[in-house]
């Protein structure tokens, strides 16, 4: 098992930019894809961004692409999500999430997932 512990939300206006980060302790985090989530009240929680171990194979939800930025650093156990050009429809409990083996956009391959931090988008 891997502990998460995101940080960085918080409020912004439309058109800003936020860095949530994602601190991983306990196995090595180097053996784990990583992935962002997020989830609206009411709504499922919808895949964001994921990246490979190594950090050179990453993918987005269509909703983000060029705007966010999925990235990690394994000597620092940290997995970072960039978010620019913020808009409303963005706001939601953000999440990072591990797993073993390759990338996934489905959130039930995900067995280890953080507490969620919030992300409030204003017009």
């Amino acid at each position: 098992q891997v502990q998460l512990v995101e940080s960085g939300g918080g409020s912004v206006q439309a058109g800003g930019s936020l860095r949530l980060s994602c601190a991983a302790s306990g196995r090595t985090f180097s053996s784990f894809a990583m992935g962002w989530f997020r989830q609206a009240p009411g709504t499922e929680r919808d895949f964001v961004a994921t990246i490979s171990w190594s950090g050179t194979s990453t993918y987005y939800a269509n909703s983000v692409k060029g705007r966010f930025t999925i990235s990690r650093d394994n000597a620092k156990n940290t997995l970072y999500l960039q978010m620019n050009s913020l808009k409303p429809e963005d706001t939601a409990i953000y999440y990072c999430a591990a797993k073993e083996g390759y990338t996934s956009t489905h959130y039930r391959d995900y067995n280890n997932w953080g507490q969620g931090t919030q992300v409030t988008v204003s017009s």
